[in-house]
């Protein structure tokens, strides 16, 4: 079997965002979205993959393993890539997946991501949650933010991850990344001491459990930006999560401290693009807004989506009007908008709204074609109006003078 480095190189040269090694079979790429399997390779063996998970470790890290058969790896590939790897066991043989990330942090402009994420990652202080399942780019759309923020604002960002995923250089901000399991047991020993860290901006790879996120919230409330994610599909089931995390009788102060600390939710999904190779970002937004804070306050979640569709004004919209949005554009088929829809039967509504406004549109413009090239010929056979005398009206058709 031939370096797993080289596969690595041609994944990274045709975009491919994972590898699959599994033994009994070739190796797998995710490009584009859609998993197929590499061409003029053979077939990995148990032997090939244990030999990669064992060379990718050390041996404290190996002896392990045997026992907890699940590792997660960051590594980078000089000139090539960074890599997120998880080793893993299945059948009884070890499997690795790996995560191709960008040694480049890309910007908001350069992933056509809405201007109201800059905005976001202006606010001095409060906690902003990324959102959707696995592999829809949360990590990336929280890079762009943090991007931005290194070429705007001069402060101390902290992240702990696991593992690291994009690596920053120092611009206007300084960077300090602790991965879970070298720089720092846990993240629960990370987030007990990074408020001695001065830091200015925290990053936290995930929402994990009540004690990550009363952390989390007590920085946002003691001034400090805190970006994280979830692994929810909407700002309403994240709000609604987040509460049920609690005992009932914590949940109003929950509520409380929320409506206070948090400044957004963005919750994403990557759908693919119509006539091209790819993927493209649909994102609901959710700002807290005077409203939207009372409604959390209360803990009415289901009041939030309204609130959303009516928020134009403030950046907000919700992930149906996003997607509505890329199927006006061209970006996306009606067919991918309705597929990834939060509310099928609403943006089966949508569509047909649309696509009888554009018929509508489309009639009246050929209408007015029309009476124009009619006005054009009608004035081309009229006598000039100089011709007439004056107040006197055109002749009619039939009594003309002879």
């Amino acid at each position: 079997m031939e370096n797993w480095q080289d596969i690595v190189l041609q994944a990274s040269e045709i975009e491919a965002s994972d590898i699959f090694f599994k033994p009994g079979s070739v190796p797998y790429l995710r490009v584009k979205g859609v998993v197929t399997p590499t061409e003029g390779r053979e077939e990995v063996t148990s032997d090939w993959t244990a030999q990669l998970a064992e060379s990718l470790m050390n041996e404290e890290e190996w002896a392990k393993f045997q026992d907890y058969h699940e590792k997660d790896i960051g590594l980078t590939l000089e000139g090539t890539c960074r890599l997120r790897i998880n080793i893993y066991q299945q059948r009884g043989d070890i499997g690795v997946a790996m995560r191709l990330i960008p040694i480049k942090v890309p910007t908001i402009d350069e992933l056509g991501l809405p201007e109201t994420l800059k905005k976001i990652a202006m606010h001095p202080q409060g906690l902003v949650l990324v959102t959707g399942p696995t592999g829809c780019g949360k990590s990336t759309t929280l890079a762009s933010m943090l991007n931005h923020i290194n070429h705007s604002r001069y402060t101390h960002v902290v992240t702990i991850e696991d593992p690291i995923e994009y690596v920053y250089e120092d611009h206007y901000s300084i960077f300090s990344q602790r991965q879970v399991g070298i720089d720092t047991e846990s993240f629960q020993d990370a987030l007990k001491y990074v408020m001695r860290q001065s830091p200015d901006i925290i990053l936290i790879g995930e929402m994990r459990d009540i004690e990550t996120f009363n952390v989390a919230m007590q920085a946002a409330e003691t001034g400090h930006l805190v970006f994280s994610t979830v692994h929810t599909s909407s700002a309403a089931e994240t709000l609604e999560r987040i509460i049920h995390m609690f005992p009932p009788d914590l949940r109003p102060q929950i509520c409380m401290r929320m409506s206070h600390s948090m400044i957004a939710v963005l919750s994403q999904a990557l759908v693919p693009r119509e006539g091209v190779a790819g993927r493209t970002a649909a994102l609901e937004i959710m700002v807290v807004t005077p409203t939207i804070q009372q409604f959390i306050q209360d803990g009415q979640t289901a009041d939030i989506y309204d609130a959303i569709w009516e928020g134009a004004h403030w950046g907000m919209q919700t992930m149906n009007q996003a997607l509505l949005e890329l199927y006006k554009e061209g970006t996306i088929s009606a067919e991918t908008a309705q597929f990834h829809a939060g509310n099928p039967t609403e943006m089966r509504q949508m569509l047909r709204r649309l696509d009888k406004e554009q018929e509508d549109a489309r009639r009246a413009e050929q209408q007015e074609k029309r009476t124009t090239t009619g006005a054009r010929r009608t004035g081309a056979t009229a006598p000039p109006a100089a011709a007439r005398p004056p107040g006197q009206p055109p002749a009619e058709p039939g009594n003309e003078d002879h």
